[in-house]
């Protein structure tokens, strides 16, 4: 994980976010097909979000979790005729694929596949994917719900939604086709992003990851993962703690933006005058400054709230993929 300063190309890149279009090849996350006559209601009992609402075509978020509703990772589902795909993050494709594995049962009809070799996974990012979206083909998903998909020429799926906080759309396609169409998406005016700069857009816009927001430490209500939820659903894995914590308003800390005044160590002991707050757990330096995210405890506050962290200080500020509202 970066601690150092982006480059120019990058800096350049994450620029075109606000303004243009970028892509970036997400192919070495992984991708989980989910088939067989009883995969809904599998995965509608594996994971925070409603599976039986939805209808092929269709998607959504998801957070895994464990059974004291500590997180696992953050999952996009689509809803195909005949399976789901889950796109995971890079470092939880072996370990959801033996979690999974581990919930069904003799009588489950229930087949999982990691497909993420013979697929490419590419994200356009920024305003202008729209145009782009539209000379692909695929104009008929602009403007529909987060998660929707569509297939097009070539066996390409286009889903709304960037896997962040800042418009966009994600293709997936067989391997075999992936050069071709983003030396097309490059040709239509696209600016790559790396992997490298995807995690400093990530930081930014506060999309937590395995292994830094996402750990043993957090559920999702703490992460800001209210999207990713239903309430209503019933009973899943984890299920029994976060219905407990939403009705008696039991989060205890928030995931949040600082905004730092100098570089800064991931880890980092997060302080209000002397008492111990919260923790730094992403850091990265760009053109305007140095930033993080980092969990603070409820009752110190929120935006606006002045820290210290490790040796240098900082303000708490919001980040657009999380919210901290009961909903």
């Amino acid at each position: 994980m970066p601690t150092s300063a982006i480059d120019a190309q990058d800096a350049a890149a994450i620029q075109a976010v606000k303004e243009g279009v970028v892509v970036c090849d997400r192919s070495h996350w992984g991708l989980i097909r989910v088939s067989d006559d009883h995969r809904i209601r599998f995965l509608h009992n594996q994971s925070t979000n409603d599976f039986q609402s939805l209808k092929p075509g269709q998607g959504c978020d998801t957070v895994m979790v464990t059974s004291t509703a500590r997180t696992i990772d953050l999952v996009t589902a689509y809803v195909l005729e005949d399976a789901v795909l889950l796109l995971v993050s890079p470092n939880r494709r072996e370990f959801i694929m033996q979690w999974l594995d581990r919930y069904i049962f003799f009588a489950d009809k229930v087949q999982l596949t990691d497909v993420t070799d013979e697929t490419a996974t590419l994200s356009l990012i920024g305003p202008g994917s729209d145009g782009i979206i539209e000379k692909l083909g695929a104009g008929a998903i602009i403007g529909q719900p987060y998660g929707n998909h569509i297939l097009v020429n070539d066996g390409v799926i286009v889903a709304v939604g960037s896997g962040l906080a800042s418009p966009g759309y994600t293709l997936i396609l067989p391997v075999a086709e992936k050069q071709k169409l983003w030396n097309e998406i490059l040709a239509l005016g696209a600016v790559e992003l790396s992997d490298r700069a995807w995690d400093a857009l990530r930081i930014l816009e506060g999309r937590p990851t395995p292994d830094a927001e996402l750990t043993d430490d957090y559920n999702p209500l703490e992460v800001g993962l209210w999207q990713t939820i239903s309430f209503s659903k019933g009973c899943y894995i984890g299920q029994e703690t976060i219905a407990r914590l939403n009705t008696y308003k039991g989060v205890k800390q928030n995931l949040w933006g600082i905004k730092l005044n100098a570089p800064a160590e991931i880890g980092a002991t997060i302080t209000v005058g002397d008492e111990k707050v919260g923790k730094l757990t992403s850091y990265i330096e760009t053109a305007e400054g140095y930033f993080g995210l980092g969990y603070i405890r409820t009752k110190a506050g929120g935006v606006g709230l002045q820290v210290q962290v490790g040796e240098t200080t900082g303000e708490i500020v919001a980040v657009p993929f999380v919210s901290h509202e009961y909903p």
